[in-house]
């Protein structure tokens, strides 16, 4: 077959940012030289959940799990030399998203770009934040509102702008089945569908409808997430056309990218993770009906820390050998009429149709928050449980764990190291920007962002002026939370016992024996200081201490050290699990340390969990932690024992 006849391949992405601005911006042009053919943007904690990098929550977060972005000037040094207009853009952006876009806006201006050809997505999925990546910051309803105003806004002035990408992907990391991942995500696509109906003219909606994409997971069971990306093909195409009455096929298409799976990324054994990631993009690449339209692989060693740009590259190349050394996009659709993929496709479509109902039932996707975080974390509880007796094999994990000691984890360069100096240097350049800026523009600029989030108009054109008036990303976000309030999200874990307690016989009755000995039941305190939102640690282990008799106490994401102080004294509790996964670790935890010294509860064990690397893990020891926990110890039951010993009166001399 002759080579013109190839489909063209999908967007090749990696998603990148870290340490600051000028560093992101020399790691985007080193990937667009190797061939990547859009960006993808990731965003630090404070800048996700509307911070700016001097805030007090912003402490030890700063530039971490991505780049920081406070203002005008680092937006314009992240696309410096890099066109706008003639990029696709992917921001992985969701509370702040009308800020982050309209700082993109005002930089595309700067670069004389014409702004109605600017091309790229803003995620600003706020529902997956409330049931799983945590970066919210107001109550759903106003949250949903400033979705459908960058929707509005970019059907007039950014036609070729994908105002939102429905995120599904971190639905599987936190536990969702693909019956789960299906209907959740396809409910948070009508929820702002409906509420943008009102928003723009009958005429144009169809178009808008055509606007809508999605970002899912392809986890390992690579067959069934193959039939889940069918199954949404058609679902997507249903709902468009009996619920909105889209009648051009060409709107109702199902338009996706994919990171792949990162929970399944082994601790152990890591560079078996890159067959695992090969695996899962055949998923999304191999049925040509239901192909990604993008995709951004992980690292292989994305379990042990930041990946290098070295190791991002390696995900690259993998695309490209797919794409353009195989013969995969020169034929038509390998699984039309196969009836074991169309039974597949069919019992996943019937799964997420009687979830669908269950969510319509409860007022769809705004309504059932809760109901649907609760079962979240019941899923992970069974997927997890199912890895810790054997049922579900992970190479390396609970299966053939002896092995040869990897060459690629060797030597001090093997995972990237945060720059210790990028915080500081974000920190003064933020103070030169405060003190150079017009400070009146600034307070007209916010008035008329206060004005319009109160009286109901688009907030974007006053985020815009903001944008450019050098407002920062924490005095926009300040008017957002003054006018709407905060919100604190369901946390999906009951106070009361599940009935997942076999095995767990011997454990009750040790949480019983010491509680007895303590002379009131053993009171478990977890917390996340910080402002990461990976909560699904923290909840898996305050269920299983829960289903163990342990009475827990655990309040969700973003707490301040001293919050979690406060807590342990007012609980009296007799041990703390701190969980942190963005990197964070050493600031947070020794500030919690130093404040509970000075609270003198020095007597209270703590331990601590996250994606944590061995001289760190020393480091925290050092300061007086009493045990430390990553990714690979997933025995749950074997923690539980830890803690229970921690605590046990009876052990102390």
């Amino acid at each position: 077959m002759s080579h013109a006849q190839k489909d063209r391949p999908w967007l090749f992405r990696t998603y990148a940012g870290h340490s600051t601005a000028a560093a992101s911006n020399a790691l985007y042009r080193g990937n667009l030289a190797k061939g990547q053919t859009g960006l993808s943007v990731a965003f630090d904690l404070p800048t996700q959940t509307g911070y700016d990098s001097d805030h007090v929550l912003a402490k030890g977060e700063v530039g971490k799990v991505g780049v920081p972005v406070s203002h005008l000037g680092d937006m314009r040094a992240l696309f410096n030399d890099i066109p706008l207009d003639q990029m696709n853009t992917s921001m992985t952006i969701n509370a702040t998203a009308p800020w982050l876009l309209s700082l993109y806006i005002a930089v595309a201006e700067e670069q004389g770009a014409d702004i109605s050809a600017l091309q790229g997505t803003v995620q600003n999925d706020i529902i997956k934040e409330y049931l799983s990546r945590g970066t919210y910051i107001c109550p759903p309803e106003p949250s949903l509102r400033m979705i459908t105003d960058v929707a509005a806004y970019t059907r007039e002035h950014l036609p070729k702008w994908n105002p939102m990408n429905v995120c599904s992907y971190h639905l599987q990391e936190a536990g969702a089945t693909p019956e789960e991942e299906l209907a959740f995500a396809l409910a948070t696509a009508t929820a702002v569908l409906d509420d943008l109906k009102d928003k723009v003219p009958t005429a144009d909606f169809p178009a808008m409808v055509g606007r809508i994409s999605f970002f899912v997971n392809a986890g390992i069971r690579f067959v069934t997430e193959l039939c889940k990306m069918r199954a949404f093909v058609e679902l997507w195409d249903e709902i468009c056309a009996t619920r909105y009455g889209v009648e051009d096929a060409k709107y109702r298409r199902f338009r996706y990218g994919v990171q792949v799976n990162s929970l399944g990324l082994t601790e152990q054994q890591p560079e078996n993770n890159v067959y695992r990631i090969l695996l899962e993009t055949l998923a999304v690449t191999l049925s040509k009906n239901a192909r990604a339209r993008a995709v951004q692989l992980p690292a292989w060693n994305e379990a042990l820390g930041l990946p290098r740009p070295w190791d991002q590259q390696w995900s690259l190349r993998m695309q490209q050998i797919l794409a353009y050394e195989t013969d995969l996009l020169e034929f038509d659709d390998l699984f039309d009429g196969n009836p074991a993929i169309d039974r597949k496709v069919g019992a996943l479509k019937e799964g997420a149709r009687a979830e669908l109902a269950q969510i319509d039932g409860m007022g769809g996707a705004v309504g059932a928050i809760g109901y649907m975080k609760s079962r979240l974390v019941e899923s992970n509880a069974a997927r997890i449980a199912s890895i810790e007796d054997g049922r579900t094999t992970v190479v390396g994990v609970n299966k053939w764990q002896a092995g040869e000691p990897s060459p690629l984890t060797a030597g001090d360069d093997a995972i990237m190291v945060a720059d210790p100096e990028a915080e500081a240097d974000q920190l003064d350049r933020l103070r030169a920007w405060k003190t150079d800026r017009d400070n009146a523009a600034v307070k007209t600029a916010l008035a008329a962002l206060r004005t319009a989030a109160t009286d109901g108009s688009n907030m974007m054109p006053p985020s815009i002026a903001c944008a450019r008036a050098g407002v920062t990303t924490g005095e926009w976000a300040d008017v957002i939370r003054s006018v709407f309030g905060q919100y604190r999200a369901p946390t999906g874990v009951s106070a009361n016992q599940s009935n997942r307690t076999e095995g767990l016989d011997d454990l009750r009755e040790q949480v019983n024996l010491v509680s007895s000995a303590l002379g009131r039941r053993m009171k478990f305190l977890v917390g996340k200081p910080g402002l990461d939102g990976h909560s699904n640690g923290a909840e898996q282990i305050a269920t299983r201490a829960r289903d163990c008799g342990m009475d827990i106490s655990y309040e969700g994401i973003r707490l301040t050290p001293d919050e979690i102080v406060a807590a342990a004294r007012e609980n009296e509790a007799h041990v703390i699990g701190l969980s942190i996964l963005s990197g964070s670790h050493v600031p947070l935890v020794h500030d919690v340390m130093t404040k509970l010294a000075a609270a003198n509860l020095t007597h209270i064990p703590v331990i601590a969990g996250g994606i944590i690397p061995d001289d760190d893990a020393i480091s925290l020891r050092e300061m007086g932690v009493a045990k430390v926990y990553t990714p690979k110890d997933f025995e749950l039951n074997k923690i539980m024992g830890d803690i229970v010993q921690l605590v046990d009166p009876r052990e102390k001399p």
